[in-house]
């Protein structure tokens, strides 16, 4: 296929240059394509210390993981990463164009989106310098670093009481449902099978223990001590570049994904997406996969679609 395209030209581009970015990117250099990632510099783990669960790289942090990974990848000699926030996208002639804050447009006949999502978080006071430390949001990321303590689970909606009972398998947790609800009599013999204390009262503010834990403080002026607190935050797209194209969304549990098929591709011929901004369960290790798939399936497309 031959793209018309005014600005320097690429196979592919790759916006998002986390772990489902350059997943994708790698893929597309190993078949001697030329590929960019734009790379704004913001991974949604910024705020964690260490990375778990991904196999080989346990207990490691998140940026020593993405730096050797870029290295791995310009290793490739038709991939490059450049910096800046890419906030413009169209379609120009066969393929898309896309301009940064820095003024730059690049061109390319594949898109793949991998820009992320924004957590949202609760409107309690304490918790966001927390959050990434004591307040987290997966069990299987961080919660053998926690377990074998009191835990919490922040009600934001109706996720707690399936986060509550999941939990209850890394420590002894109350679910603090922060005067949003009250369970039903099913709700609440399924926190009694799992052993999980309901708190109905609002939380006030969270606040350092100095040791490494919480201590929640109350509406009524209670306090309980936790080791960590559990929650899941809204999120909402880190970039409005799917929106600008016209790709399709599909409300998943806890915001708007875009949408794909088993392909990794969107409703925009073209465009694929992959990462936490395309499905609603997210770590890294699923986003490394969705990554590669997509920058495969793009790959492939340009050979036979």
């Amino acid at each position: 296929m031959q793209y018309d395209l005014p600005t320097t030209q690429y196979d592919l581009i790759v916006v998002g240059g986390s772990f489902a970015g350059l997943s994708a990117a790698i893929q597309a250099a190993r078949a001697r394509r030329h590929v960019l990632v734009i790379d704004a510099g913001r991974p949604r783990n910024r705020f964690a210390e260490h990375s778990h669960g991904f196999l080989g790289q346990d207990g490691r942090t998140p940026g020593a993981i993405l730096d050797d990974a870029r290295q791995q990848l310009l290793a490739y000699p038709t991939a490059k990463v450049t910096a800046g926030l890419a906030d413009k996208a169209v379609a120009a002639g066969r393929g898309f164009e896309i301009t940064t804050d820095r003024g730059e447009t690049f061109g390319a006949g594949r898109l793949v989106l991998a820009t992320g999502v924004r957590d949202v978080l609760p409107d309690v006071p304490g918790l966001a310098e927390q959050w990434g430390k004591s307040v987290l949001h997966c069990p299987y990321c961080h919660g053998f670093e926690v377990a074998g303590g009191p835990l919490g689970v922040l009600a934001t909606g109706p996720m707690a009481m399936h986060q509550a009972q999941l939990i209850a398998d890394w420590g002894d947790v109350t679910l603090f449902a922060n005067g949003l609800f009250e369970p039903d009599a099913e709700q609440a013999y399924a926190l009694e099978r799992r052993k999980v204390r309901f708190e109905p009262a609002a939380v006030a503010e969270l606040q350092n223990d100095g040791a490494g834990g919480l201590i929640v403080h109350l509406e009524d002026s209670r306090q309980v001590g936790v080791k960590a607190m559990f929650t899941a935050p809204r999120n909402t797209m880190a970039s409005p570049l799917a929106e600008q194209l016209g790709c399709a969304f599909t409300e998943g549990l806890l915001g708007p994904v875009i949408t794909v098929d088993e392909r990794q591709r969107t409703t925009v011929s073209g465009v694929y997406a992959a990462g936490d901004a395309a499905r609603s369960m997210h770590n890294i290790a699923f986003a490394v996969s969705s990554g590669a798939f997509a920058g495969v399936c793009a790959h492939q497309s340009m050979v036979f679609d």
